[in-house]
């Protein structure tokens, strides 16, 4: 029997609707009592929805997209803690906004302790 080799699952930017690995973009999710938070590791329970740059992130928190990919009501004070969220992690990392990859969000969570 021949070994066959499985494509890895691409994830879209609800947004954009760019395509790339998991690990190549930022995870939004929906917990089970409703809160939305920004998943630097990616594997948090809940809705999740994926963006690909700190420019579609600012566009998403200024439209609606946002409750419509998580099914749920955001509150403004949710969008200025998820932007708050991000910013404490992007500066961490030493790289630019939009160009951070999840991993490198998820070892600046570590360092901070979170």
């Amino acid at each position: 029997m021949a070994d066959t080799v499985r494509a890895k699952r691409q994830r879209t930017c609800v947004l954009c609707g760019m395509k790339a690995g998991k690990g190549s973009l930022l995870r939004l999710v929906r917990d089970q009592e409703g809160r939305v938070s920004l998943d630097p590791g990616g594997k948090a329970a809940g809705r999740g929805a994926y963006v690909c740059s700190a420019a579609c992130l600012d566009a998403l928190l200024k439209s609606r997209r946002l409750e419509h990919a998580l099914r749920t009501k955001i509150a403004p004070s949710d969008y200025e803690r998820i932007a708050r969220e991000f910013a404490d992690a992007t500066p961490a990392t030493g790289l630019i906004p939009g160009e951070a990859p999840l991993k490198a969000l998820a070892a600046a969570r570590e360092v901070q302790g979170r």
